[in-house]
């Protein structure tokens, strides 16, 4: 087998991988903020955020194949809970799941780039991102189908197992180099390139709280959809996963011209989210976040539309993976020597954030939340379409210089 074959059935097994064990998380996830809180997800992404730091150095301790393993262990583990629900348990798990989130996705975006070059990691991340996407399908078609017409919510073992497939795809997970230490990690910090991603990282995470958890619960809340709303978040759910599949299929298998890709699908990103914005402002009740706290219900501009409703789902999907897509692409291309920390970076501010935004989520009406995320995604988009002009730059100057040398040695 080539070695180009290799890299690409690495990149198909990892994204398998992710595939099922999401697949698990994003169920759970569903019934979590629908039928407990959205602090325990805070929870998770605040551990997440800080155990981000420390994440590269001990993935060189202990090995990049044991710790995907050792994280699929720990998100087993937070599932197994749905079993037999307690609070003590979903406060326990949720630190937990937080450590094995931030080993997980360390150790994936250095495989990632280890499996790319310049002209391959625009389709390589497009391809996992697709996979990893289609977890938004299969969980949530459950939650449709056992949730539809019910008022009450029981567990099932069936996430539980699902998880486990996991481990099937990680034993033939190979050869990966140690990461770098925290000194790297500061280093690459303090980079312009970062600075300025810090913003686009940061919207990211806002927006991951909002369709992952928040808006789906809103969609729940709503009284107008009747006893078909509790079944209507797994549609959500789907219906977002199809947005993110087609982005990512489109932005990262399709279009092949970088330059239009890297700028103007961050643009794109953008335009789609605000119009989802728009479109929730009018059709969904401003106090949907916060029905557990309150027994009234405010009425939207809108008579509150199942259709609207689900086309703001698979069009907040589709600008999740415009931005996604394109972070990871800058990402691989600008470090892909110091993979490891720069991911780790990523996934620390994206999840911080994420924290932050399922805190607030419960107590704040839903206009002020579409409002914090309107300025982050415009400062975001703005700094993400700097960083992207000028790795284009920086990367087209390079393959100047390399194809002259070539010239000039007679190749």
């Amino acid at each position: 087998m080539r070695m180009a074959d290799v890299r690409t059935y690495n990149v198909v097994i990892l994204g398998i991988g992710f595939l099922l064990i999401f697949t698990a998380f994003t169920t759970c996830g569903n019934i979590e903020v629908s039928c407990v809180s959205f602090s325990f997800l805070g929870i998770i992404y605040g551990v997440f955020s800080f155990c981000n730091v420390l994440a590269p150095t001990i993935v060189a301790i202990i090995g990049p194949q044991f710790t995907m393993f050792l994280s699929g262990v720990l998100y087993s583990g937070y599932i197994a809970v749905f079993i037999i629900p307690s609070t003590w348990s979903f406060y326990l798990t949720s630190v937990i799941i937080g450590i094995g989130a931030a080993l997980l996705w360390t150790a994936q975006g250095h495989f990632l780039v280890e499996n790319s070059d310049a002209s391959t990691i625009n389709r390589n991340t497009g391809l996992f991102w697709a996979l990893l996407q289609c977890s938004m399908l299969f969980g949530n078609l459950y939650v449709y189908f056992d949730w539809k017409g019910k008022t009450e919510i029981s567990g099932n073992m069936m996430c539980f197992i699902i998880s486990y497939f996991l481990f099937l795809f990680y034993s033939y997970t190979f050869f990966f180099n140690f990461f770098p230490p925290l000194e790297t990690i500061l280093e690459i910090f303090k980079t312009k390139t970062i600075l300025l991603l810090s913003f686009c990282m940061a919207y990211s995470g806002l927006e991951l709280s909002f369709y992952s958890g928040v808006y789906g619960t809103c969609i729940g809340a709503t009284t107008h959809f009747g006893d078909a709303a509790k079944g209507l978040i797994g549609i959500s759910g789907i219906v977002v996963g199809v947005g993110e599949i087609v982005g990512g299929g489109l932005f990262g298998l399709v279009l092949k011209n970088n330059r239009f890709r890297r700028t103007s699908v961050v643009f794109l990103g953008m335009v789609v989210h605000f119009v989802a914005f728009y479109l929730i402002f009018l059709n969904i009740p401003d106090d949907a976040p916060v029905v557990f706290q309150t027994s009234s219900q405010h009425k939207p501009y809108l008579l509150p539309s199942v259709s609207i409703a689900l086309l703001c789902s698979f069009l907040l999907g589709l600008g999740d993976s415009c931005f996604n897509t394109q972070l990871y692409s800058i990402l691989g291309r600008a470090f892909a020597e110091q993979s490891a920390p720069a991911f780790a970076i990523f996934k620390f501010i994206q999840s911080i954030f994420a924290a932050v935004a399922f805190f607030y989520s419960g107590y704040i009406l839903l206009t002020w939340q579409l409002l914090v995320m309107v300025v982050m995604g415009f400062t975001g988009t703005l700094t993400g379409i700097f960083v992207a002009i000028a790795n284009n730059a920086l990367y087209g100057s390079k393959l100047s210089i390399f194809l002259l040398c070539q010239k000039s040695l007679g190749y």
